[in-house]
């Protein structure tokens, strides 16, 4: 049970919050289902702990200062059917693939995080969908309600929270299990690299600079230097704080310092859609001590974003803030300068992170949402440009992928085209990078972040 701090400050900040507008939430059918979801909720131990979170504000800190890049990578929108060791460990393999190609060809510290353990529920431009004639409620993520398009499916579920809250330890679980079993090992890297990565042109890049870092490694026997840090990673989770119900219920009191912590995940963020000064997120977000990010898109005016700031790190904090921008390839070159001017003349220490996704959406001939890859490279590029033109700190990227060989987005070395999108479109919301494209992507990153060093 909760203690009587949790207690006093679940109604807190249930007073604080619900007092104010909240965009993008269910219509819940039955109020007495959402309390009893809820009181199994508060009833739960925490995902992450306090402690955790602390420690990855330092990290972010360090890449506020220029001293450290970040990688944000997972699903769009996780799945309860997509809690399963292949696919955790596949999506774990991708992201340690991408974090050793950008450490060791830019000689900085990674900062991972990944799209996971949380990330169930989805914004949407519309609170309905229509097909054929038939008009039903939005699909929200499995936290929410159910894909499939029919009327029972469909209905708003409040113990989906509960479920989304045993998937979420479940996944947790099997990361920490796979990075503290040795899965994480440097060296592993040739492990890493599956028989479908390894036949691509950025597969056969990653093999050669895995050959490099065995010689590094073997060098480093030979020494008789042995580094723990070698052998595991610090992995992160992160997802955004939409469905307020669920992380208002997750929400406790450390321990340690009294302070407000959102055990959900250690890193939340506010999205596009529900960052309104006068919402109920950024009220949620303003008074929980987890890191904080906010999305920031081409209609972000600098006076907007300083705003945000004041109202989400007031102290100024290095590791508190990051802004990820998605401002969409044709967009950031013009969009983003002024944003990173107005921050830098009022101080700020927020970190900037690359969302290189969702400003860069459309819809195929086929029907399917897509992104071409060239342009996720493109806006990318325009971000290291942008800072290095300004002299700031191009902080990190944030890609929706998969560790599996799907058909979503086009392009690439490995070339999909529009045409073959529905040989393994699986996802239920965005479009995500496979992991070739994910590899591709990683090199990329890496040779601008060597340069800008």
């Amino acid at each position: 049970m909760n203690s009587p701090e949790d207690l006093a400050l679940y109604h807190e900040l249930t007073e604080a919050v619900g007092a104010l507008p909240a965009g993008q939430q269910p219509e819940w059918p039955d109020a007495v289902a959402v309390q009893d979801a809820v009181a199994q909720l508060r009833a739960m131990p925490p995902l992450v702990f306090a402690g955790e979170c602390d420690l990855l504000r330092d990290r972010l800190a360090a890449v506020s200062r220029g001293e450290a890049f970040v990688l944000q990578g997972g699903d769009c929108a996780e799945t309860f059917a997509g809690v399963s060791a292949d696919n955790v460990r596949n999506k774990l393999k991708t992201l340690l693939q991408m974090a050793v190609v950008l450490t060791y060809a830019a000689s900085v510290p990674i900062v991972k995080i990944g799209r996971l353990a949380g990330q169930y529920a989805k914004p949407r431009s519309k609170s309905t969908e229509t097909r054929d004639g038939v008009t039903l409620p939005a699909f929200r993520g499995d936290i929410v309600n159910d894909f499939e398009f029919t009327p029972a499916a469909r209905v708003p579920d409040p113990h989906r929270m509960v479920r989304a809250y045993h998937a979420s330890a479940a996944t947790l679980n099997l990361t920490r299990a796979f990075v503290g079993g040795g899965f994480a090992d440097l060296h592993q890297v040739h492990a890493w690299n599956t028989d479908f990565v390894r036949t691509s042109p950025a597969g056969q890049r990653y093999e050669r600079l895995a050959r490099r870092l065995d010689k590094a490694l073997s060098f480093m026997r030979a020494i008789e230097i042995d580094v723990e840090q070698l052998r595991t990673v610090e992995l992160y989770s992160s997802h955004e704080a939409l469905l307020l119900d669920y992380e208002l219920a997750l929400t406790r009191v450390d321990s340690r310092t009294g302070a407000p912590y959102d055990v959900s995940g250690h890193f939340v963020w506010v999205g596009e859609r529900t960052r309104q000064l006068d919402g109920a997120h950024l009220e949620f977000a303003a008074r929980i001590r987890n890191p904080i990010g906010v999305k920031v898109g081409p209609t972000t005016t600098p006076d907007e974003l300083l705003a945000l700031a004041e109202r989400l790190d007031p102290q100024r904090e290095p590791g508190r803030l990051t802004f990820v921008t998605r401002m969409g390839a044709g967009r950031i070159r013009e969009a983003l300068p002024a944003l990173v001017q107005k921050a830098t003349a009022d101080g700020l220490v927020a970190s900037w992170i690359c969302d290189p996704m969702h400003g860069n959406t459309y819809e195929a001939p086929s029907g399917h949402k897509t992104r071409r890859f060239d342009d996720v490279v493109d806006e990318v590029r325009g971000f290291f440009e942008v800072h290095r033109a300004l002299g700031t700190h191009p902080g990190g990227v944030h890609i929706e992928l998969t560790g599996d060989d799907v058909t979503e987005c086009v392009g690439g070395g490995d070339p999909i085209a529009e045409d073959g999108l529905g040989s393994r479109y699986e996802t239920v919301c965005d479009p995500r990078l496979n992991r070739t494209q994910s590899l591709e992507l990683a090199f990329l990153v890496a040779e601008l972040l060597e340069s800008a060093n």
